[in-house]
């Protein structure tokens, strides 16, 4: 067998399904677009949805890629199998209705075993089919498989619920003796088990059932081939590698991790190779993550983000590694992706730099995680505890980051346990939350067959007619195609020719008129979508009956497109804008372009200074006053990206593509409609911007007419403030309000000052008053505070005193009721001012909780206050 690279072996697969007509899709962005039902784009497949759907009719129905994918289902697991990751890449090649089983089997065939190609010994591969499924098995034979190379198995059948299904056949290679762990008589030592010397590397799925809702399997009308090959797995092979982790994409990564080591090596022991495995296969994943515009945060994948930087870094002070060092692994990700995924190399720099300050942060996190976790371990003791709740170890978990493995290593080394089921449950019930965000959408939706093959051809000419005489050449009417539609229906349909901009790209669609030749209105378009073959496809509300093969006239709404084409182009000069701002990492992530208002979603790593965003703000008016010519381009990618057109990742671009550029400033791909010149805009002015989600900002903006009307109001507002602080100049409000909030802090200050000797008046008498509940002397009752503070601040003079063994005070502020508990240092042992505390909110209607020595509540009920002191004194009384 040749040994190849992890490079060369992506590009002999993507090369040999190329030979064989397929169009080489790129690597999608690991954040999906447009499908809540996923977090991460965790397949190959998972991108091509539209087009098994039926969405979407592909360009070409042979497909082929090489896909990122991110799965977090099995992240416990990673580092201690050969072969879990976080990310890893599939191969992938799919057929929409095109070729079926004999072709996909006869592929996948030559692959394998071709000289040409893979070419691995025939003897070696072993396939695995659904018992049903004569027709894979005949077609494997057919292509020279031997019978007893071929093995039945009741679980080759895809299904994942309502949707496309169907049996599946997936490939095995026999590593040999050497890779043969299992016992002799294990049940799972066969190809088809799991074990490592039949490992399987290929899975090619027959898409020919919808598993319809009532349970039952009709054939599709459109059969489909996916398939899914892991390259991590393929690169084993070829190199001969025991694990995954042994090849050319994981070892320079664990290479430099030894190198930051306090001498570790790996393959010295099995401990320290588990934590270098965690650390390849979470650096790997954090980089290409971060790079495609996801940031750390506490929810949805910034949350899976945190996790694993977090794993990583538990990990590597396993091995001695104290302080940052995943942000040095990043250019080795980068360096060894970088013959398909060159950005991941460029973007280094900004990656590494999110990576450092997320570690940092971490740091500070840890310590308080094993600060928890001592006082965990030390209250079991106290109490003759020998097993960690399962809900403690979660939240050490959850919350600061600590594997269940590092939990049970710390109490281990005390004699404790922890409680894994416990523990389990609560990771369940975490991922029910998370799925149950996601929404209830199918990962696979039905296939809608009604206009996948009308190809009747659609010219859209709005780019420089916005009125045309058309002739209505297909018409939908309650989901069937029609002739004819009745006055009154809301109907679909496809024009020879239309000026109305169907929805794409940020851009909205359209509005208008159909009307007769005598100018009589027909129907109003209320909006316009791509058809799954391209056309644009109206929605209309019809006014009057319509015939297919009839001319009408087809009015675009005039004001309303300006206004958009404003809106639009001003979206491009914000976008380079907040590029020099922020710098090139910055990337669109997502943008609205309506009538009245624009809206542009991009990616950037904490709060917006708004001074920077003045400084955006600034730069697109200065573009909009230099009256920069916006011309257009048709032409083909290559010739695109060497005129500098920047791409989104999230678009998928045909042959030809149009490219916008204001003048010398920004050019980018777009197809959709902008002004002829910036000066056309007027003006544009931010309104508001706020975060959306992790690691992405949200900028509003409004042009032009709106533009004016929004700083004209804002101007009306200021000289009413001005009017009522009583200045002559509009230009004086800020003085005039900084000088009267200066007084009302100063005023703030004198009260709180009268509020706490008030307060340490009423504390004196209350301190005066001790009473006798069982072993214990106590200080309680009722004052008068305005703030928690206060009470805070009383607890503190108690104890500074040692006037009792536990104080319980009281206060009602703003209608609620306050309750503190303070013990003693040398009671602490007997009596927990957090356990006292929850023993006695109950009375004011609310709960609290806190440390031994200083608890607190709150609660809807101050009437209970009195209740609550009563209470204190019956629960201190039956403690030892």
């Amino acid at each position: 067998m040749k040994e190849l690279s992890s490079s060369e072996i992506r590009q002999m697969y993507l090369d040999f399904f190329k030979s064989k007509g397929h169009a080489v899709e790129p690597s999608s962005s690991l954040v999906p677009q447009d499908d809540p039902s996923l977090l991460w784009i965790n397949s190959g497949v998972a991108t091509m949805k539209k087009y098994f759907s039926g969405q979407v009719v592909p360009e070409n129905p042979r497909m082929t890629s090489s896909q990122k994918s991110i799965r977090t289902n099995d992240i416990e697991n990673v580092g201690k199998t050969a072969r879990h990751h976080t990310l890893f890449e599939m191969l992938g090649n799919f057929s929409v209705g095109d070729y079926f089983k004999k072709e996909a089997i006869g592929f996948a065939w030559e692959l394998l075993t071709s000289p040409d190609w893979f070419g691995w010994d025939a003897d070696k591969l072993y396939m695995t089919v659904y018992p049903k499924d004569t027709d894979a098995k005949d077609a494997w034979e057919a292509v020279g498989v031997a019978p007893d190379h071929i093995i039945a198995v009741e679980d080759n059948f895809w299904d994942i619920g309502e949707g496309p299904s169907g049996p599946d056949s997936e490939v095995f290679y026999d590593r040999g003796e050497a890779f043969n762990n299992l016992a002799a008589d294990d049940p799972e030592n066969y190809p088809g088990g799991e074990n490592e010397r039949y490992l399987e590397v290929w899975n090619i799925v027959f898409s020919q059932f919808n598993h319809e809702p009532d349970g039952s399997y009709k054939p599709l009308p459109r059969k489909n081939i996916d398939t899914g090959m892991g390259l991590e797995r393929v690169v084993s092979i070829f190199q001969n590698a025991r694990t995954n982790f042994e090849t050319d994409l994981f070892l320079p990564i664990i290479h430099k991790t030894a190198e930051l080591s306090a001498g570790k090596k790996y393959g010295d022991n099995h401990e320290d190779d588990v934590a270098f495995k965690v650390i390849a296969d979470h650096a790997r994943a954090i980089t290409f993550a971060i790079g495609d515009g996801a940031l750390p945060s506490n929810e949805g994948r910034g949350y899976v983000i945190r996790r694993l930087i977090r794993r990583a870094i538990v990990n590597g002070q396993k091995l001695g590694i104290n302080g940052a060092f995943l942000d040095q692994l990043v250019p080795v990700v980068g360096e060894i992706m970088q013959s398909y995924y060159p950005d991941v190399l460029k973007q280094a720099d900004y990656i590494a730099k999110i990576v450092r300050s997320e570690e940092d942060r971490f740091g500070e996190t840890l310590n308080d995680g094993l600060n928890l976790l001592n006082s965990v371990i030390a209250d079991l003791k106290e109490q003759g505890g020998t097993q960690i709740d399962g809900a403690d170890a979660f939240k050490l978990y959850d919350t600061y980051g600590f594997p269940v493995e590092l939990t049970e290593e710390y109490a281990d080394d005390q004699g404790i346990t922890v409680d894994q089921a416990g523990f389990k449950a609560e990771m369940q019930k975490q991922k029910d939350r998370a799925r149950n965000a996601r929404g209830k959408q199918t990962a696979m939706g039905l296939q809608h067959d009604l206009l996948i093959n009308v190809k009747t051809p659609s010219e859209y000419v709005g780019y420089t007619e916005l009125e045309t005489t058309s002739t209505l050449t297909e018409l939908v009417v309650d989901d069937q195609l029609a002739d004819e539609a009745p006055a009154g229906a809301t109907v679909e349909a496809m024009f020879d020719t239309t000026p109305f901009y169907a929805e794409m790209g940020g851009q909205v669609a359209d509005k208008g008129d159909i009307l007769t030749g005598d100018g009589t209105v027909v129907a109003h378009v209320a909006d316009v979508q791509h058809a799954p073959n391209g056309q644009n496809l109206h929605t209309l509300t019809l006014v009057a009956p319509m015939e297919k093969g009839t001319s009408y006239e087809l009015k675009v709404d005039r004001k309303f497109h300006s206004k958009v084409e404003k809106n639009h182009t001003a979206t491009h000069l914000l976008d380079k804008a907040l590029r020099e701002v922020f710098g090139e990492h910055t990337q669109q992530a997502g943008s609205l372009v309506e009538g009245d208002y624009l809206r542009f979603d991009f990616t950037h790593f904490g709060a917006v200074d708004p001074a920077d965003l003045a400084k955006a703000e600034a730069i697109v008016n200065e573009k909009i006053f230099a009256e920069m010519p916006v011309k257009t381009v048709v032409t083909d990618i290559e010739s695109a990206k060497k005129m500098g057109a920047i791409a989104l990742f999230s678009e998928k671009y045909g042959k030809t593509v149009r490219v916008v550029s204001a003048g010398d400033f920004v050019t980018e791909f777009c197809g959709g409609n902008h002004v002829k010149n910036t000066n056309e805009i007027g003006l544009f002015k931010i309104t508001s911007e706020s975060g959306v989600g992790a690691g992405v900002r949200r900028i509003e903006a409004v042009t032009s007419a709106a533009a004016y009307k929004y700083l004209h109001d804002h101007d009306d507002i200021l000289h009413a403030v001005g009017s009522a602080l009583k200045v002559t100049q509009v230009t004086e409000v800020t003085q005039k309000v900084s000088a009267l909030q200066a007084q009302v802090k100063s005023l703030e200050q004198q009260q709180a000052a009268l509020e706490g000797k008030l307060a340490s008046q009423e504390a004196s008498a209350v301190f005066d008053k001790i009473t006798t509940a069982g072993n214990y002397q106590l200080i309680s009752g009722t004052v008068q505070v305005s703030k928690m503070d206060q009470l805070r601040a009383l607890a503190d003079t108690w104890r500074d005193q040692s006037l009792s063994d536990v104080l319980v005070l009281g206060a009602e502020v703003n209608g609620k009721a306050n309750l503190i508990v303070a013990v003693s240092a040398d009671k602490q042992k007997q009596v927990k001012a957090g356990d006292l505390i929850k023993a006695i909110a109950p009375k004011i209607n609310g709960g609290g909780g806190g440390r031994p020595n200083l608890a607190q509540a709150g609660g809807k009920n101050p009437a209970g206050l009195p209740d609550a002191m009563t209470a204190a004194v019956d629960w201190l009384s039956e403690q030892d």
